[in-house]
């Protein structure tokens, strides 16, 4: 933030006084936008598992395309999991596994702060691609210390209303983004569709779909035959469409997550209590381990077969979300629950691992506006993180 601008009465010459502390970003800033230098944004990227490691690797691939054709060059200068942290001013190369065994370090979250600081490192953003609801705490002290945030977790957008509302106000305080579009539907552009009629001033009087990718595959192949359900779900399993523990998904606590952010992308008030949630695990399989879970997965299948034979010839289960009620209140209704449908139907109709997503408008009437894609997968996940990066370097 400069402290002084100064215009000489020919125009010919230009004086800025910052502080000693931010000398070196802004000639950063000044030489990119005068000699035409390459913008440098600067990745944190917390988690590298499935969908993170998957990111790394995008990036590292992309980097040199996308700093030709955008100007933009993209630098990873920190890579951390729950223990351990890569520190590099120059970034992360190709053998960066091997890097964060043979020199990751424990850290806390103020040592990147420090580091970025010590490096003079502008054009900060944090990327969460992990499943925790400690490392969401910090997000507040990321914002404080200048960067952005980029989310797959959707932990911050599922806690209580007052945390989601301090969030947003922390993050205008000090003129920041915080993006999340992978939240929902993976790679869908959902979020961001929803975002733009809600401003637009469209009244949408339903959202209602398939929200969950792996419980779209397991529904989906379950209807197309007469493979016993335990089988079909250690199939998705095996394909990594579950979570590691798959009663996250059978639960439906997942799709009441992704129900809940588009309700407050709508201005609503829910919380998570609010949602009505149809668990689809019997009760005496809700508690222990995964192995155990596992292990009794026939005692699924009686309960399974159940609801295939009570559907009407022609129709199909489909577990959905179903956001609706009198929208413009403080609060709309949720239900999570598995429903047969219509095989000739849009949700009926929906294959593999697809989500399929109805949006409900004043101004469609009847016809909802519809979103279909691949809900599912560490590629497309990952690159729907990627294409949030990559709208906060254009426009940082």
């Amino acid at each position: 933030m400069p402290l002084l601008f100064n215009n000489t009465v020919t125009g010919k010459n230009v004086s800025l006084v910052v502080r000693k502390s931010d000398l070196h970003k802004a000639l950063n800033v000044m030489h990119g936008q005068i000699f035409g230098i390459s913008k440098k944004i600067n990745l944190a990227l917390f988690g590298h598992g499935n969908v993170g490691g998957t990111l790394v690797e995008q990036i590292l691939r992309s980097a040199k395309t996308i700093e030709k054709r955008k100007g933009i060059h993209l630098n990873v200068f920190a890579l951390a999991n729950s223990r351990k942290l890569l520190l590099s001013k120059q970034g992360i190369g190709r053998n960066w596994e091997a890097a964060m065994r043979e020199k990751g370090t424990d850290y806390s979250l103020e040592d990147i702060f420090e580091f970025a600081r010590q490096n003079h490192l502008e054009n900060l953003i944090a990327v969460d691609n992990t499943a925790s609801e400690e490392f969401v705490a910090g997000y507040f002290d990321f914002v404080a210390n200048g960067f952005d945030l980029v989310s797959s977790n959707k932990i911050a957008n599922t806690l209580r209303f007052d945390f989601y509302e301090l969030l947003r106000e922390e993050l205008g305080k000090h003129q920041k983004q915080y993006l999340y579009e992978t939240n929902v539907g993976a790679g869908l552009p959902l979020i961001d569709t929803i975002k733009l009629l809600h401003l637009s001033g469209e009244n949408i009087t339903r959202i209602k779909g398939v929200f969950s990718g792996s419980l779209s595959y397991i529904f989906n192949t379950f209807s197309e035959g007469d493979q016993p359900f335990s089988a079909i779900l250690k199939d998705a399993i095996a394909r990594g469409y579950t979570e590691p523990d798959p009663r996250e998904d059978l639960s439906g606590n997942d799709v009441g997550r992704k129900l809940l952010i588009l309700a407050r992308e709508l201005d609503l008030r829910n919380e998570f209590q609010d949602i009505r949630i149809e668990n689809l695990i019997p009760p005496e399989l809700r508690e222990g381990g995964v192995e155990g879970f596992l292990e009794n997965l026939p005692l699924l299948d009686k309960m399974f077969e159940k609801e295939r034979e009570k559907q009407k010839p022609g129709h199909v289960l489909r577990y959905i979300g179903d956001l609706h009620g009198d929208l413009q209140k403080d609060k709309g209704q949720l239900d999570v629950q598995l429903v047969s449908v219509p095989g000739e139907s849009a949700l009926g109709q929906v294959k593999g691992s697809d989500s399929i997503i109805e949006i409900y408008t004043e101004s469609y009437g009847a016809h909802p506006l519809v979103i279909q894609g691949a809900g599912a997968g560490a590629a497309v996940t990952a690159r729907g993180v990627f294409g949030d990066i990559l709208r906060i370097a254009e426009k940082g």
